[in-house]
């Protein structure tokens, strides 16, 4: 990546860097499940809708991953781990993420004290949950949040892991 801009570094800033992280990550999970699923979808529509949608998320990936070589102090790790249980952790991890969100901005639209009421209690579950599959990742080495290049690696391979799958 050459910036353009005069004044500017070279690099990516950490902010970035993170929100490219969660764009890859979320993306890279959810392309490997409409390749898995594809098979099972008999709607001529329907699988029109899903070949397009994965088109998209290998071009997003594509696009995306050119970045990583701008990262902040990225180098080439090798990781093992079990791939079917890093797979369904993160997608747990994203789906809790997502739910956080989701109750944090419905809790906003919410006039109804009842509903808030019960939409706080829902949300703290999704923060349990959250914490709870964060720090299952976390202890088996299958999230490494607190290093920055391992993280990005991780992103990289599942990313490439998907966009090689067949459907």
């Amino acid at each position: 990546m050459e910036n353009t801009n005069a004044g500017y570094p070279n690099h990516l800033a950490w902010h970035e860097t993170l929100e490219l992280h969660e764009l890859v990550a979320s993306q890279a999970v959810a392309l490997m499940k409409l390749k898995q699923f594809i098979g099972n979808v008999n709607d001529g529509e329907l699988r029109s809708i899903y070949e397009q949608t994965i088109k998209g998320l290998e071009t997003n990936l594509n696009e995306l991953l050119a970045f990583y070589p701008s990262a902040p102090s990225l180098q080439d790790q090798a990781e093992t781990r079990n791939t079917y249980t890093a797979f369904f952790a993160g997608d747990l991890l994203v789906f809790a993420k997502t739910s956080v969100r989701n109750y944090a901005i419905a809790i906003t639209e919410t006039a109804t004290p009842v509903l808030r009421e019960t939409l706080r209690k829902q949300l703290q579950r999704a923060i349990d949950t959250h914490a709870k599959i964060f720090d299952f990742m976390y202890r088996r080495g299958l999230y490494p949040s607190y290093n920055l290049e391992q993280l990005l690696q991780s992103d990289i391979q599942n990313a490439s892991k998907a966009l090689k799958m067949g459907y």
